[in-house]
């Protein structure tokens, strides 16, 4: 079944690193430096303030923070226990209000079909067994008209070099094991099985992240970390397509 979608020893990774996940020097230093560039992609082509947004795979709540204090009404759902601890406490510490909850994106979607104005899925497709699976239930949340945006990684060799090699183990800015190569994603399959989800393609971006002076800057290179945009077709379009 699909609500099987979930890698243990990805979790286990990702858990054990919880307690570090707001450390902007510590290993997930690189999520608080892309942030920025997540935010304005997604306002490129969207409002956020009193919008439904569902961020899946929210992971400590970098981003849903981010869009909750843009004026976003969030809801970040994870299937790692420890970093949504994590996500929950920080909230309370800084009072930004999220709604957090553990539940898988294919059981979320059931529970909320065509409920979401935006849905986030940042640095996750490139964890799970099945990124398709995810993508649907992101598209099947959404409403008609509805955004949403995936960022992950490039299946190529100069992602294969920076994103692995160099980010985990010559400059220790990702935790070791976070990424397989042969889990990334090519832009054009991305695209692909956001196509086969009933999303059209809106837009897309590189983030170019330079990890000696760990600096970010968003570009059209899709080489390593990429972002797309997505809109779900409005009720009309769909129908007029068949």
């Amino acid at each position: 079944m699909s609500d099987n979608n979930v890698d243990p020893q990805e979790l286990s990774n990702f858990n054990q690193y919880a307690h570090k996940w707001w450390d902007t020097d510590g290993e997930f230093g690189a999520l608080h430096k892309m942030n920025p560039l997540r935010l304005d992609f997604i306002q490129q082509h969207t409002g956020i303030a009193n919008q439904t947004i569902l961020d899946i795979g929210c992971g400590g709540g970098i981003l849903s923070e981010s869009l909750a204090l843009l004026g976003g009404e969030v809801t970040g759902i994870d299937l790692a226990e420890e970093v949504l601890s994590v996500a929950r406490l920080h909230a309370l510490d800084t009072g930004v209000k999220v709604n957090y909850q553990a539940i898988s994106a294919e059981e979320h979607a059931r529970q909320h079909p065509e409920s979401y104005d935006r849905v986030t899925c940042m640095e996750m497709l490139e964890h799970v067994p099945d990124p398709q699976a995810i993508i649907q239930a992101a598209a099947d949340a959404t409403k008609p008209g509805g955004m949403l945006f995936f960022s992950t990684l490039n299946r190529s060799n100069k992602s294969l070099l920076l994103a692995v090699f160099t980010a985990e183990y010559l400059l220790n800015i990702v935790p070791k094991g976070t990424h397989q190569h042969d889990k990334f994603i090519k832009p054009s399959e991305l695209a692909q099985m956001a196509r086969q989800a009933g999303l059209n393609l809106i837009d897309s971006a590189g983030i170019d992240f330079n990890p000696v002076f760990k600096r970010c800057a968003l570009s059209k290179d899709l080489s390593i970390n990429y972002l797309m945009a997505f809109q779900k077709p409005l009720l009309e379009e769909q129908t007029d397509e068949h």
